[in-house]
C-alpha cells in the first residue's frame, strides 16, 4: 500500500502531500462542551474542537448493513482466485534450478543501473507493504464491517481477510528481490519493518467505515501511482524484471482501488449527505500514509529528523509521488464520485461539496509555491541506513 509529508504513504504509498492544514473560519472551529444530539451525519463535538469525531449514526449503520449483499457479491468478485493468481515465486529464481546462482547474478547485474534515489524509494515501498498486519488491524477497527472473531463468515470480514491475503504477496516479492540485488542493507530494513508494525498507524478514520473506505479509496490509488512510477523508472534504468514486478503490484493496487471506490459508490446511493461529508472530513484531515511512523532506530538520533519525512522527500524530488499526484488523486475521486453534480444535499453537505471542488487547485498552487521556495535553497543530502549509509539528495 499504500504516499508524501505519509502511507502517506506511503505506503503503498505511500505519503501525505506537503501542504499546510486547511484553515477554517473561527465560527466553524469554535470549542463547545455540548454534544450534537440530532441524527445528522456530521460530527460529535466533546469539550473542544480537537475532539471532533465523525461518528457513525444509526441510519448509517443500516446503510452498511444493507450493503452486505454488495460486499458478498460485486466486491468479492474483484478478488482473484488464489489458484489462478500470481505468486512471488513466479518472478523469482527457482532455488532448485541449476541456474539459480546465475539468475541471482543477473539480478545483481541489472540492478547496477538503479540509482540510490530510486533504491531508497523502492525500500520505502517495500517497508510499507510489509507492514500489512497494521492495515488489517485498522480495517478491523471499523464499526459494522470488522472481523470480530478473526474468522467471521460475514462478507465484510471475508473481504478484509482476502484483500489482506492478496496484498501480502507484494511485500514478500519486493523483499526477496531487494535482498537478491545486494544493494540493500537488510538488517536496518528489517528493523524498520518491525518498528513500523509495532508503532501502528492513525489514519483518523474514527472507527467509521465511511471514513475508512474514503481513506482506502485514496490510499490504494496513491500506491498504484507510486508503484507505477517506480516501474517506469526501473525500466529506464535497465531493470526490466524489477519494472515488471512493480507493474504487477501496481495492477493489484488498481483493482483494489476500484473495489474501495465502489464501496463509496454504494454509500453515496444510500446516503449522499454522509458520503460527501465523509470525503470532505478525510480531506480536511489530510491523508496520512500507512508508513508515517517508520523508524530504523538510527535516523532520528543521527539527523534530528523523521525518517519518513526524508524518505518522502526523496520520493517527491524523484517524481515517484508528489503533491501534484495528491491533487490529481483528489481530482480523480471528485470526478469518480460525481461530487460536482450531486443535488438535494443538506446545507452542510453542500458546504462540504464546495470545499471539495476547490481543493485540487488549491493544492497545486501550494505545491508550485513550495517548489519555488525549495529552488531558492541549496541542495541537501542525507544518508540512509537502508542503502549502507550512502547519501541521496532530499530537497
Amino acid at each position: 500500500m499504500f504516499t508524501l509529508s505519509s502511507k502517506t504513504s506511503l505506503p503503498h504509498a505511500l505519503f501525505t502531500a506537503k501542504h499546510p492544514r486547511q484553515k477554517t473560519s473561527s465560527n466553524k472551529r469554535c470549542a463547545t462542551t455540548k454534544a450534537v444530539v440530532n441524527d445528522s451525519p456530521r460530527i460529535i463535538v466533546e469539550n473542544d474542537a480537537e475532539t471532533k469525531k465523525f461518528r457513525l449514526r444509526d441510519h448509517q449503520r443500516e446503510v452498511i448493513r444493507d450493503m452486505s449483499g454488495f460486499a458478498g457479491g460485486e466486491l468479492m468478485g474483484l478478488l482473484k482466485d488464489t489458484n489462478k493468481n500470481w505468486q512471488p515465486q513466479d518472478f523469482l529464481p527457482d532455488p532448485e534450478s541449476e541456474q539459480f546462482l546465475e539468475e541471482i547474478k543477473e539480478i545483481q547485474e541489472r540492478s547496477k543501473g538503479i540509482s540510490d534515489d530510486l533504491m531508497v524509494v523502492l525500500v520505502g515501498d517495500l517497508i510499507t507493504e510489509e507492514a500489512l498486519p497494521t492495515y488489517m488491524n485498522m480495517l478491523n477497527t471499523l464499526e459494522e464491517t470488522k472481523d470480530t472473531t478473526g474468522a467471521d463468515g460475514t462478507p465484510w470480514a471475508q473481504w478484509t481477510r482476502k484483500w489482506t491475503a492478496e496484498e501480502n504477496r507484494h511485500g514478500d516479492l519486493m523483499n526477496k528481490y531487494m535482498w537478491m540485488t545486494g544493494k540493500c542493507n537488510m538488517k536496518p530494513i528489517e528493523t524498520t519493518i518491525q518498528n513500523l508494525i509495532g508503532s501502528g498507524m492513525n489514519p483518523k478514520t474514527d472507527n467509521n467505515p465511511y471514513l475508512g473506505f474514503v481513506y482506502t479509496s485514496f490510499q490504494e490509488r496513491a500506491t498504484k501511482v507510486s508503484h507505477g512510477n517506480t516501474a517506469r523508472m526501473a525500466l529506464e534504468a535497465g531493470d526490466d524484471k524489477l519494472a515488471k514486478i512493480c507493474g504487477i503490484i501496481a495492477a493489484d493496487e488498481g483493482r483494489h482501488e476500484i473495489a474501495y471506490q465502489r464501496i463509496i459508490d454504494e454509500v453515496k446511493k444510500r446516503d449522499p449527505d454522509g458520503a460527501v461529508l465523509a470525503f470532505a472530513d478525510m480531506m480536511r484531515k489530510q491523508i496520512t500514509m500507512p508508513a508515517h511512523l517508520m523508524d530504523d532506530g538510527q535516523h532520528r538520533a543521527r539527523t534530528g529528523r523523521d525518517l519518513f519525512s526524508d524518505f518522502a522527500a526523496v520520493a517527491e524530488r524523484s517524481g515517484v509521488y508528489t503533491a501534484d499526484d495528491y491533487a490529481d488523486i483528489m481530482d480523480h475521486l471528485i470526478k469518480r464520485w460525481e461530487i460536482n453534480s450531486m443535488t438535494g444535499l443538506s446545507v452542510e453537505a453542500m458546504e462540504a461539496q464546495e470545499y471539495l471542488m476547490k481543493q485540487p487547485d488549491r493544492i497545486r498552487k501550494l505545491a508550485a509555491f513550495g517548489k519555488k521556495k525549495a529552488a531558492k535553497k541549496g541542495p541537501m543530502t542525507e544518508s540512509f541506513s537502508w542503502i549502507f549509509d550512502r547519501e541521496v539528495q532530499i530537497n
